[in-house]
């Protein structure tokens, strides 16, 4: 799953890399080329390994994209002010801490940001709560509980 923003930044990151990255590789193999014997050149052999990573990469972008299934907000889960793919979650844990979550696809993940991906641990114990539920989510550092404080 990946929303429609997520999908157009994997498109432009694709194009990024068939057009810039192959011209930068292939001026570098070039270059390379031109200081002779290729058996012994480390800058030939340096650039047509960053040349396989770059096609495995781009092979990986294109399957991702071929197989997106674009999901937007479930609109809903927002009416209902259930926590569904796309909401918006402020949680307390028993801690008294309090954070604010979007559930976002797994390309579109940055917990750092506040955007976890609906297949991680949390969010799938979130999924379906409403504000003032209680649920737990087991963690590598032991079980938290969790309160829904509100969803958006």
């Amino acid at each position: 799953m990946i929303t429609a923003d997520g999908l157009e930044e994997l498109k432009g990151e694709l194009a990024e890399l068939e057009g810039e990255g192959r011209r930068e590789i292939a001026e570098r193999i070039k270059t390379a080329r031109e200081w002779g014997d290729l058996k012994e050149n480390s800058e030939y052999h340096d650039a047509k390994n960053d040349q396989a990573h770059l096609e495995t990469k781009i092979a990986r972008l294109r399957e991702r994209i071929s197989a997106a299934v674009v999901v937007e907000a479930d609109a809903s889960s927002h009416v209902a002010g259930v926590v569904g793919f796309g909401s918006s979650v402020q949680v307390r844990d028993q801690d008294g801490r309090e954070q604010t979550w979007q559930i976002v696809s797994s390309h579109d993940a940055a917990p750092g940001e506040g955007r976890l991906s609906v297949e991680s641990p949390v969010a799938a114990a979130l999924l379906g709560r409403a504000a003032g539920q209680k649920t737990s989510v087991v963690l590598p550092k032991g079980t938290r509980e969790l309160t829904i404080v509100s969803v958006d």
